[in-house]
């Protein structure tokens, strides 16, 4: 609405268009304005008669006028139409009811003492209430503001003043909860934060110990073998330079270092690659030990020592799976017990699982003689080994025949080959 009123505006007087003219440039102004600027142009300029010289006020140009001057130029009427309905558009409107579109309230209602419209009073809520013009109204109403002024003493200030004093106070002390709390939680989660921290810090230190036993189980083979590849690229490089020697008693002194040097490389013994597991693994471990650990437990999360072995075979990870996978069972029972035996005895023990596979019904006999010529190479041995060696002697007795049938699919990994070299390697431990 402003942008509409400004370009509704003269450029000469700064109002709305009175009676606008529009000049042969286009341009328009009010024809009381061009009547004073015809006045000044005329006293200050010479021009032919019958003619006034009119300069319009935007673009400098100079215009004709015929001798009836302003009122001879035409007029604006659309410009004219916008400005009457920008005016009419402008003035402040009566009031409408919120009940009933564009009906002014027009009507006072004295029962309700306030103002309506004709469909109010007929057709609506204050239908049959006694009612009153508007005049009347004002001048029975004209000390209304005095009287209700009155009714606000200052009891009911400062009852509201204290009020809101109470208010701001309970506020402010609600606020000054949820800081504390605000405070509580973010101590809180930053203990956790600290122990989670700690605690990675722990499985990382751990890591960084087994990648430097991997370092100091590789890195010396990996170094020795570049110096064996050196030594063999300096040697090529020397053989050129010893058949390009002409002089016999030098050629065959180069000739004897070459050879021995040769000799040394090929004789050299090579590294064995040897194959190391990382145990335990973190993905295995964290599943394992810390799927069931609480919020209040963090600080005694167990951290694991990682090192690293040698591969197991496939029967040691047989066994060692089925050990851990039915605690409490009887192999779990057998596996603890044979855990701090010594390896002679594992590996008699180990011979009598497959003479049970290669003869299941023979097996069987043997392996109660094996089982007792265990118990008597273990005679000498301390009191305590003996009885846990003689409880393990038992328990093999008991569960020989389960042995057979749980665990044939694992020792059909051994050949009967492999069975005659137990039995050979178990007569020399055992002699």
């Amino acid at each position: 609405m402003d942008n509409l009123e400004e370009d509704l505006t003269c450029s000469v007087c700064y109002s709305l268009f009175a009676d606008p003219r529009v000049l042969p440039c286009s341009h328009t102004f009010c024809k009381s304005c061009l009547d004073n600027v015809l006045q000044v142009s005329a006293v200050y300029s010479i021009w032919r008669p019958l003619r006034l010289p009119l300069k319009c006020p935007n673009c400098r140009s100079v215009v004709e006028l015929p001798p009836t001057g302003v009122d001879a130029l035409p007029i604006n009427v659309s410009l004219r139409a916008i400005i009457e309905k920008f005016q009419k558009d402008s003035q402040p409107q009566p009031p409408s009811c919120p009940e009933h579109h564009r009906q002014p309230l027009n009507i006072y209602c004295v029962q309700d003492r306030q103002l309506i419209c004709g469909f109010c009073l007929t057709v609506g809520q204050h239908q049959g209430h006694p009612i009153d013009d508007l005049q009347a109204a004002f001048v029975r109403e004209r000390q209304a503001p005095a009287h209700l002024l009155g009714r606000l003493s200052d009891h009911r200030w400062a009852e509201v003043c204290e009020l809101g004093e109470q208010l701001e106070q309970e506020k402010a002390s609600c606020e000054g909860l949820v800081r504390q709390d605000r405070q509580a939680v973010e101590q809180y989660f930053q203990g956790l934060e600290l122990v989670l921290a700690r605690k990675k810090e722990a499985f990382m230190v751990a890591l960084d110990t087994a990648s430097m036993e991997v370092s100091l189980a590789y890195d010396p083979l990996i170094q020795r073998l570049k110096e064996l590849q050196e030594e063999q690229l300096d040697l090529l490089s020397l053989c050129s330079a010893v058949e390009d020697e002409d002089s016999p008693l030098v050629f065959l002194e180069k000739v004897y270092l070459f050879r021995e040097r040769v000799e040394a490389l090929v004789n050299a013994t090579l590294p064995e690659v040897t194959s190391l597991a990382i145990t335990p693994r973190a993905a295995e471990y964290l599943e394992q030990h810390w799927v069931g650990v609480t919020i209040g437990g963090l600080e005694e999360g167990p951290v694991p020592r990682v090192c690293c072995c040698a591969k197991p075979t496939i029967l040691e990870t047989v066994l060692r799976t089925e050990a851990g996978s039915q605690p409490g069972g009887w192999f779990h029972d057998l596996w603890q017990q044979l855990h701090p035996t010594p390896p002679v005895v594992l590996l008699g023990l180990l011979l009598l699982l497959a003479a049970v596979w290669v003869n299941p019904v023979g097996g069987a006999s043997l392996g109660f003689s094996l089982l007792s010529q265990l118990s008597q190479m273990v005679h000498g041995l301390s009191s305590e080994l003996t009885t846990s060696l003689w409880e393990t002697t038992g328990f093999l007795y008991a569960q020989t025949g389960e042995v057979v049938w749980r665990y044939s699919s694992a020792l059909s990994t051994l050949g009967e080959n492999t069975y005659q070299q137990l039995a050979s390697l178990y007569k020399i431990l055992s002699s």
